[in-house]
């Protein structure tokens, strides 16, 4: 092993990611602006965490890498939660906002790359670094972002095309963790008013003001666990069998969409069956599995890898932030309905449009949190990012190198 590398096991991983997770909760009680903001506070330790190695690269040399194998699984974990909160009346009551989040998230994605080409021309820069730090990158994430470099780097002659790519993720990511609360704290003090809140059941965390009338103990954290290993277990060998037929789908999508079956299912064919939807114990679960992913996630982001890419792409960067806040408090918000769930999918959309679906679940929470439950937000935003934009993205992308 290279000894300029700190490798951190997996075990010491997660328990440094349990630490951060606390030293952000604590930050975010003691600092009123990033309470105020609705800073999800694994974001908050998990930055911190980042920077402190960089530090360590800058003072010693050395990188600090972690294995992330339980972070990976906590993604699963919290998405299958999410699956069995999902109801279908849930659904059919959100069908309008959803078929109207799916056209403005999938308008978007075309959009997030015209600005890319765009500023690239205008900094005399390839069109192929606009779309790499476009929808390749961002709304795509990393993974689509390191599928693509290589057909970039070869075709386009963009040799650092991989180190563009993840930089720019790496960098969206960021900026998707703090623009969220903010946008929801502007949003409910200038446009909202009086708030409909859905009060039906808790799909992830707890309000800081919630009444302790349900109990939580080991059998209903056991229970939730077991429904949980079934629906992973089933979502497992149905991801294997649609791998055979030739479509390639996350893990976490197979489990979501077990889990949403089973919720919808179960409960009426054995109404006997205590089922863990809308449970404390769940939101217990789902909260442990999103805010350790969401620490894990950014104290692994290796900062001094962006370094000698600046410039153009803090240009770039900030072209697509400014795009995404115009187009959320001008075109998303107004259409949504300009209510409370909109206020919540906000949120959400900027943790999604330019860092991952996990990223938009943890600022839908911060606001939730605070200022009371939203079920439907919680249904629509996975099911957009699991099922259409990948695909449409993928199109996308290469209609652009196309050009």
């Amino acid at each position: 092993m290279d000894a300029n590398i700190i490798l951190v096991d997996g075990f010491l991983a997660t328990t440094i990611g349990i630490i951060v997770y606390f030293v952000g909760m604590r930050l975010n009680e003691e600092i009123a602006f990033l309470r105020r903001y609705n800073i999800p506070d694994p974001v908050t330790g998990g930055i911190i965490a980042s920077l402190v190695a960089l530090g360590i690269f800058i003072l010693l040399g050395k990188e600090v890498q972690f294995e992330l194998g339980t972070r990976d699984i906590l993604l699963v974990y919290f998405f299958t939660a999410i699956g069995l909160n999902a109801r279908i009346s849930d659904l059919v009551a959100g069908g309008r906002p959803l078929a109207i989040f799916l056209v403005l998230t999938l308008g978007y994605i075309v959009l997030q790359d015209v600005v890319g080409v765009t500023v690239a021309y205008l900094i005399d820069q390839p069109s192929a670094v606009g779309i790499l730090v476009g929808s390749a990158s961002l709304i795509g994430g990393h993974g689509t972002a390191i599928a693509w470099a290589p057909e970039i780097a070869e075709q386009h002659g963009i040799t650092n095309a991989l180190e563009i790519g993840v930089a720019a993720a790496t960098l969206g990511l960021v900026f998707a963790s703090l623009l969220g609360g903010p946008i929801a704290a502007f949003l409910l003090t200038r446009h909202t008013g009086p708030r409909k809140v859905e009060v039906d059941g808790l799909v992830v965390g707890i309000p800081h003001d919630r009444e302790d009338t349900e109990q939580i103990n080991h059998v209903s954290l056991m229970a939730v666990i077991l429904v949980l290993h079934i629906a992973i277990i089933i979502g497992f060998i149905l991801n294997l069998s649609i791998a055979e037929a030739g479509l390639k789908l996350p893990l976490f999508v197979s489990c979501l969409l077990v889990a949403i079956a089973l919720s919808n299912t179960v409960p009426r064919l054995l109404p006997r069956l205590r089922w863990p939807a809308r449970t404390k114990a769940l939101a217990v679960v789902s909260d442990l599995s999103l805010g350790l992913f969401i620490a894990m996630s950014l104290m692994s982001m290796q900062l001094w890898s962006i370094a000698g890419l600046a410039g153009p792409l803090f240009v770039l960067l900030a072209a697509q932030v400014a795009a995404t806040v115009l187009f959320i408090l001008f075109v998303l918000f107004p259409l949504m309905g300009r209510n409370y769930l909109a206020t919540v999918l906000s949120a959400g959309f900027a943790g999604f449009s330019l860092g991952a679906t996990p990223t938009a679940v943890a600022n839908m929470t911060a606001v939730t949190k605070s200022h009371g439950p939203a079920p439907t937000a919680f249904v629509i935003l996975p099911l957009v990012g699991a099922f259409f934009v990948d695909i449409t993205n993928a199109f996308v992308i290469q209609y652009f190198l196309g050009l």
